[in-house]
């Protein structure tokens, strides 16, 4: 009897955890569902056009912005959305036949468009410098950089550095494209009194994560690999990088911002690469979660172009509104690791010779 006094208290308090937290999550659920909207004035199902449009008083002219993963999906609608309201694109793509199809859509909508398109190849350090020197070579200004390309993987693959693809792509990629192009934001920021902005586009699943499945060495070579593992490993890791420099972005007043958004759930490349263990019938099921592509791009067009966002840095975004992200993807010791052994091995492999 005493053992039973003993644990009650606890036993009664996990319970009521759990049914707080469900409740928690049948609230944000029905939410999620009704499109209700939130501090901002968006909820799911705001979408790109609407945000963007109700930017157009007070948006500055001649913004120039860089889209990765332009050429499908959320970044496709991205670049479409921002040209329709003046914004000069950039569209890195590794495919430059697919992307000229997307530039040419771009300006069959609208003819004043103006569109670049630049070849890269995101899981390539080479490229990335390639990429980097063509575009600052141009002499444009820098705005808005949106870190949106994703890659899925159901088997394991390397990089030509020999890191394992998905996190090559979606994090490291991206982590050295907006350390080359950073230093053109904060002087475009200072000269125009424009506030640069980033994006980095994570997603919810990085809440699968747990501190024990998340090391640096494993995460560039895996000895067992699990494609959705792989995928959410790269999405923290997203979302540490922006809470991290936005540490360092502050700390220097620069007038440049960086933050993480969790699109929602959309039917793009990605979500189709999952084909043999995600079945027909469970998209069915799921359906009524699943956003179109413009509400998918809203949070990233908010991030980028809302005035409301003015100075605000480090923060996790879904539905154009601040949302929770996990304890370790808000641990600022891992996130400042992070960024170090990225830095390190960034360097390393930029010195090494040729061969």
């Amino acid at each position: 009897m005493s053992l039973i006094n003993k644990w009650l208290p606890t036993i009664v308090a996990v319970l009521r955890f759990k049914v707080l937290n469900f409740g928690l999550f049948m609230n944000a659920t029905l939410k999620y569902l009704a499109g209700i909207t939130g501090p901002s004035g968006y909820g799911s199902k705001s979408t790109a056009e609407q945000i963007t449009q109700d930017c157009m008083g007070v948006l500055p002219c001649n913004l120039t912005a860089i889209v990765t993963g332009a050429t499908s999906g959320i970044g496709a609608e991205t670049a479409r959305v921002l040209a329709k309201r003046g914004v000069t694109i950039i569209i890195p793509a590794r495919d430059l036949r697919k992307a000229a199809r997307v530039k040419e859509c771009l300006l069959k909508e609208n003819p004043a468009a103006d569109i670049i398109l630049l070849e890269i190849d995101l899981s390539s350090f080479a490229s990335i410098q390639r990429f980097c020197s063509e575009f600052l070579s141009l002499g444009l200004p820098l705005h808005i950089l949106i870190n949106n390309a994703g890659k899925y993987s159901q088997k394991l693959e390397f990089s030509e550095d020999k890191i394992e693809n998905t996190f090559a792509t979606n994090y490291l990629g991206h982590f050295l494209l907006t350390e080359m192009l950073l230093g053109k934001m904060v002087e475009t920021a200072a000269e125009t009194g424009i506030q640069g902005r980033i994006v980095n586009v994570s997603s919810v699943i990085h809440n699968w994560v747990k501190r024990n499945n998340f090391c640096f060495c494993k995460m560039l070579s895996p000895k067992s690999y699990n494609g959705t593992r792989a995928y959410a490993q790269s999405k923290l890791a997203n979302i540490l990088h922006a809470k991290e420099l936005s540490r360092q972005l502050k700390a220097r007043k620069a007038n440049v911002t960086i933050n993480a958004v969790h699109p929602g759930i959309v039917k793009t490349g990605i979500i189709r690469e999952y084909k043999g263990f995600i079945t027909d019938s469970l998209f069915f099921m799921a359906s009524k979660f699943l956003k179109s592509t413009s509400q998918g791009a809203a949070t990233t067009c908010y991030i980028a172009l809302s005035p409301q966002m003015a100075r605000v840095s480090g923060k996790y975004f879904a539905d154009c509104n601040e949302s929770r992200c996990s304890a370790l993807a808000n641990n600022e010791i891992e996130a400042h690791k992070l960024w170090k052994q990225t830095k390190a091995l960034i360097h390393r492999r930029l010195l090494q010779p040729a061969g």
